[in-house]
């Protein structure tokens, strides 16, 4: 044997073999499978160790939906995990990224079957389940394959709800039928469901209105210890809230809704709902995400007085409206929330108005706001006014997020111009704010 193939020295050995188990199995969870794999080789230890549960109780798995080389194990590298390391399991996320072709929805639709199989005769630890961005109303999803995924995923759900603590099915997109199917499936031979954490965001396909479903409310009487729930609004009715109120005021903390523009959104929900609600569920907080729905009208509709309102966002990326105008909502709506707000985001083309005047005195009015983000046409010059109001003690921001839209190229003066700030300002910043601003050419 030559001299740079000799043995591993005594005192190395002697090191390896001594290694703390809290130390080993720090190294492993460190390591990727086909390393830990390898690992397990070295002795017997080691392969003990390959073994422990503390390593396998996350996991996330994400499928490409392009066809690739790269990514052609992706599908037996997944069954092969879950039949070896599956029994340890308590938190699982699964991704499904823009299947290409039926090719690919039906190959994740058979490894999906295989795996949720065995995690249904192996496992009795799994807490936490998410499966998103399926996106089953797209056409590259046949009918016979999107059925069949959805019948192992209710078989697997009416074996393992009892144990789900959280269940996210964020952006599967099926029909009313078919997703109550799904959640029904989680309180199977019981008369409500357990589950704490349900993530319905994007779950039914857009324009359907949901909310006028007798079947979907029925759905959501069955569960009693939600605590956390995020849906689309046009889920949203007085049918819903009064079952949430019934059934879940003891447990429910928070409320996340999302409107979206191509979801149905005008119905009428009575603000006695939302009071009762709110009065039921007193520790309740509801944050609302709007994606080009801004709008007065169909904002003042929505933004209900009696909701207790946590945080907004308004977004309508750069789409412009010359007949739109952002400023009765900041005026005239938004201040309606000011004893509760924490929390704004705002990015729209207001190119045709200038609102840093009524942003300004919206953030002086929120006393409890700690988080702003604003994308938007602004004066560099708003953003020191907003600093200068945090060292009067006039706002209490710990988040301070810009992006200041011109119709320029060159913004050379611009940043010079917020250089400056930042200089004039350091310490404040400095002393814990989380501060993020720059120029962005708007063409």
């Amino acid at each position: 044997m030559d001299e740079g193939s000799e043995l591993i020295q005594p005192q190395d050995q002697s090191f390896w073999a001594t290694l703390p188990d809290v130390c080993l199995r720090r190294i492993f969870w460190w390591l990727g499978d086909r390393d830990r794999s390898r690992a397990a080789l070295v002795c017997r230890k080691w392969n003990q160790m390959m073994y422990s549960a503390d390593l396998w109780r996350y996991r996330a798995i994400t499928f490409s939906g392009r066809p690739s080389r790269v990514h052609a194990s992706e599908f037996e590298s997944a069954l092969w995990y879950v039949k070896k390391f599956g029994r340890y399991l308590e938190c699982l996320e699964i991704k499904f990224l823009n299947p290409y072709n039926a090719i690919l929805t039906k190959k994740f639709q058979v490894t999906m079957r295989g795996l949720l199989s065995c995690l249904g005769r192996s496992n009795n630890r799994l807490r936490s389940l998410s499966i998103q961005h399926l996106e089953l109303d797209r056409l590259v999803w046949r009918n016979s394959i999107r059925n069949s995924l959805i019948k192992s995923l209710s078989f697997f759900l009416k074996k393992m709800g009892k144990y789900l603590d959280c269940l996210s099915l964020k952006g599967a997109r099926l029909t009313v039928e078919q997703g109550c199917q799904v959640l029904n499936s989680l309180s199977y031979l019981r008369s409500e469901s357990a589950t704490s954490d349900l993530n319905i965001e994007d779950f039914f396909s857009h324009h359907l209105t949901v909310y006028s479903s007798p079947q979907f409310n029925k759905t959501m009487a069955t569960f009693r210890n939600l605590a956390f729930l995020t849906l689309n609004y046009n889920c949203i009715s007085d049918e819903l809230l009064e079952n949430l109120a019934e059934n879940n005021a003891s447990t429910l903390r928070t409320m996340n809704i999302k409107c979206h523009v191509h979801d149905p959104h005008g119905q009428v929900v009575w603000g006695m709902s939302w009071a009762r609600l709110a009065r039921q569920a007193s520790n309740l907080k509801v944050n609302f995400f709007f994606e080009r729905v801004m709008k007065y009208e169909h904002l003042v509709r929505i933004l209900l007085q009696e909701i207790p309102m946590k945080s907004i966002s308004l977004r309508s990326c750069y789409f412009s409206d010359p007949d739109w105008s952002m400023r009765p909502t900041l005026t005239d709506l938004l201040p309606t929330f000011r004893h509760t707000l924490q929390k704004l985001t705002f990015e729209f083309n207001n190119n045709h108005e200038s609102l840093d005047e009524e942003l300004h005195l919206l953030i002086l009015s929120c006393r409890k706001l700690f988080y702003f983000k604003i994308w938007a046409f602004l004066d560099v010059r708003f953003v020191e006014r907003i600093l200068k109001s945090q060292e009067e003690g006039q706002c209490a921001l710990r988040t301070l997020k810009v992006r200041i839209y011109t119709n320029r190229y060159e913004t050379s003066e611009e940043d010079r111009i917020l250089r400056e700030i930042h200089r004039k300002y350091r310490d404040l910043i400095n002393s814990g704010i989380n501060y993020f601003v720059i120029t962005y050419p708007m063409m």
